[in-house]
Parts: structure tokens; sequence; C-alpha cells
């Protein structure tokens, strides 16, 4: 880009971490393979599983989506990273659906974050 004088313009652009939730996913019955490769609980019922995955802003929120995860069902928390807001859950379909219903609820009712739908395949 440049100005009315020849010289190029340098714009800056930089982005504010909101409070949001940016992906939620319910991977149903996934292969086995996926399991052993993100290292989570092998001991499953593999035809009744699912994977359930979330990204949030501020990447903390990560350790209050694990706590209701958990509480919310039967569930097992595979990974929550507190640096890039990062949430793998497992279990049956129905819980792990659950649990991510649970945590996109309680963070856009009573935190206010702006949240993404819950997809599935």
């Amino acid at each position: 880009m440049a100005n009315d004088h020849g010289e190029q313009i340098r714009i800056v652009q930089e982005t504010v971490a909101g409070k949001e939730i940016t992906f939620a996913h319910v991977m149903g019955g996934p292969a086995p393979i996926i399991y052993q490769k993100l290292g989570l609980n092998p001991q499953l019922d593999y035809s009744a599983s699912a994977i359930g995955i979330m990204n949030m802003t501020p990447p903390e929120s990560a350790v209050i989506a694990s706590d209701i995860a958990v509480k919310s069902g039967n569930i097992y928390l595979g990974f929550a990273d507190r640096f890039t807001g990062t949430l793998i859950i497992t279990g049956d379909i129905s819980e792990v659906t659950s649990a991510l219903t649970e945590v996109v609820n309680y963070f856009r009712d009573e935190m206010g974050y702006v949240v993404c739908s819950i997809t599935k395949r």
C-alpha cells in the first residue's frame, strides 16, 4: 500500500482474545487408532464411544470447562491445556455430548462468553 507521496504505509493489526468458545465438536465412534495416537483412555467400548474437543479463550478457561465437563457425567478427561485453551474428553456419545452442552451453556449463560454451536459427526 502506498500513499500520495509514493511512500509505503505499514499497518500493524492486532487481535485481542475475547471471552469465547471458538470450537466444540463431538466425534462419534472414532477409530481406535485416534485414541492411541492422542494417548487417550484405551479401556473403552469403541463402538459406543466419542471424543469431544473444544477450544476457548482466554486459554485458562479450559480449567473451568474441564471441571464442568467432569462433574456433568461419566466422562474421561483426556487433555486440558490452560496455555492453549484446548479440552479433550472421551466417553459414551451421549455423555460427551451432554458434557460439551453443559460447558457451552454455562459459559454463555453464566459467564457471558460468545459461543459457537456444537458440531457432531
